[in-house]
């Protein structure tokens, strides 16, 4: 069998073809608004393959097939009727487990945002001046401001609060908060902190999802727009590329770069942290990250990437690109099953942003960074009270069961 009956079979099997008075109506694979004119007695078709070779087209091959299959040797026709159905689904909520979730989360989140932020060993004292405000005091603080929501002067009594129960070392004015959020040497630290909250529920997740979305600010920027030749304003913002399982929307790796930054190149260290504590099976992402390079990395690391092709994708690259972009040619149901998976990424930004704001109250382009990750450590968090509601599962933030001092942050000064 050629290959051109082996695709005449598929759009056979996978499209529906017409009789228009013995000219059979073909649609295009490539194109849903093309049509290509098929004549059997003919033995002609329009698309360019069978014009400018001469061969028996897949188009061809595609009306043969229909014509024997809906044709029998006695020479009746199958007279075949199609009808629209439309299947509901209905998703089971436990809504005991998800109340209890609810009504105890404020509670759970601060012995749980205690146990992580003591995985950060603290810095040596250096013995000249005032010692400093404990780091595990700083990143507590800081994160459970933004858990809360409110102003930092309004913040003062969830503070008291935290310091009576034991979750900080001592009592801080509210003002402070500010200054560590203006802290650069706490961005790493934040950023390493919102994988590590995800990895009580690495058992759960084999598939993600990666995307990127802006958080705004109140503060306003001008730019020169060189295509219209016009000077333009707006509200500056800090855009967030992440990696988010799809069964509990966790935020398992987060980068952020410039505001303008492309979505493409930040596909490969997104999925390599991921990789480092979770097992990859699969990651879904819109056309902005389609290129070869990263299909590999995907691959390299143990994943299948179902990344959608654009108009213009070809599998002239080879290697596992070209085999993804047949089997979304030829099984293009089922490659699109698995790449919507990818809205679960969205619905990872709606809840953070519907929860925690979605923007920030910071000035300082440091603090802008450092709130945004604060938002994704408390998500995950709050992934986490759920699943131990819902699942029974164990918080534990570290990648070894013994907690020995190698797995432990260190504060790069």
């Amino acid at each position: 069998m050629t290959t051109r009956e082996q695709r005449g079979i598929v759009i056979a099997a996978t499209t529906k073809l017409s009789d228009n008075h013995g000219v059979w109506v073909v649609p295009s694979q490539t194109g849903s608004d093309k049509r290509y004119m098929v004549d059997p007695r003919k033995g002609t078709c329009s698309c360019p393959d069978c014009q400018e070779t001469g061969f028996k087209c897949k188009h061809q091959w595609a009306v043969e097939f229909t014509l024997k299959r809906e044709q029998h040797a006695d020479g009746t026709v199958v007279e075949q009727k199609t009808f629209k159905w439309t299947e509901i689904k209905t998703y089971k909520q436990d809504w005991p487990a998800y109340t209890l979730a609810q009504t105890t989360e404020k509670h759970r989140l601060q012995v749980l945002l205690a146990d992580l932020c003591s995985t950060v060993a603290e810095p040596e004292y250096a013995g000249i001046g005032r010692k400093s405000i404990p780091i595990t005091d700083r990143l507590f603080a800081c994160a459970f401001k933004v858990y809360c929501g409110l102003s930092v002067r309004r913040y003062a009594c969830d503070m008291r609060d935290a310091h009576e129960r034991g979750h900080l070392s001592r009592p801080l004015h509210p003002i402070k908060v500010c200054c560590f959020l203006q802290q650069p040497e706490l961005t790493p630290i934040l950023r390493e902190l919102v994988a590590r909250s995800a990895l009580p529920l690495r058992a759960l997740e084999t598939d993600f999802a990666v995307d990127s979305s802006g958080f705004s600010s109140s503060k306003f920027v001008r730019w020169y727009d060189e295509k219209y030749g016009t000077e333009r304003s707006g509200h500056d913002w800090v855009k967030a590329h992440i990696c988010t399982g799809v069964r509990t929307n966790c935020v398992t790796a987060v980068e952020i770069k410039d505001r303008d930054a492309a979505d493409g190149p930040m596909l490969p260290p997104l999925v390599a942290k991921t990789a480092e504590n979770f097992t990859i099976n699969e990651v879904s992402g819109d056309k902005a990250y389609l290129s070869v390079a990263n299909v590999e990395i995907i691959n390299e690391l143990g994943g299948t990437p179902f990344i959608a092709p654009k108009i213009n994708t070809t599998g002239s690259a080879g290697g596992l690109f070209e085999k993804m972009f047949h089997y979304y040619q030829y099984n293009r149901e089922d490659f699109m099953a698995k790449y919507h998976k990818r809205s679960n990424v969205e619905s990872t930004f709606s809840a953070v942003k519907r929860k925690f704001g979605d923007s920030v109250r910071s000035r300082n382009p440091v603090a802008m960074v450092n709130e945004v990750l604060c938002k994704f450590i408390c998500h995950n968090i709050s992934c986490v009270i759920h699943s131990q509601c819902e699942l029974g599962i164990e918080a534990n933030f570290w990648n070894g069961q013994d907690g020995n001092e190698n797995n432990i942050l260190k504060l790069v000064r």
